[in-house]
């Protein structure tokens, strides 16, 4: 319960330092941040997934871009249903999509597991 809280919070900062570097990629407040994170997180899991599954040859044809194309779109789906989440066309959506890939990463890096034993 605590490592999925953790993944949640560290996916709204991702989303809020992705909207302070990318113009046109708006998060209005870290309320707008948690509700678009568990959105996100919802249409990449379900939409997002099955997109992947049926495109995987032209991903494969395409090095891994397509993924990127359909993260951004589903960035874009993701603000019809969150107030407060807002993103200005294509170019914000892919850079987006590959910033947040970068600071979540990063961020999850930095945070610890807490489903981990602590190895002491």
């Amino acid at each position: 319960m605590l490592n999925w809280l953790v993944k949640w919070l560290v996916s709204a900062i991702s989303l809020l330092i992705v909207a302070y570097f990318v113009p046109g990629f708006h998060v209005n407040g870290f309320t707008a941040a948690l509700i678009a994170a568990v959105v996100v997180g919802l249409i990449n899991g379900t939409l997002g997934a099955v997109l992947k599954f049926f495109t995987w040859p032209l991903r494969l044809l395409t090095l891994g871009l397509l993924t990127w194309v359909i993260n951004a779109g589903m960035l874009k789906f993701a603000t019809s249903f969150v107030d407060g989440f807002r993103i200005d066309g294509w170019g914000p959506a892919l850079i987006g999509s590959l910033l947040l890939a970068i600071v979540s990463t990063a961020l999850r890096w930095i945070v610890p597991d807490f489903n981990k034993p602590s190895g002491d």
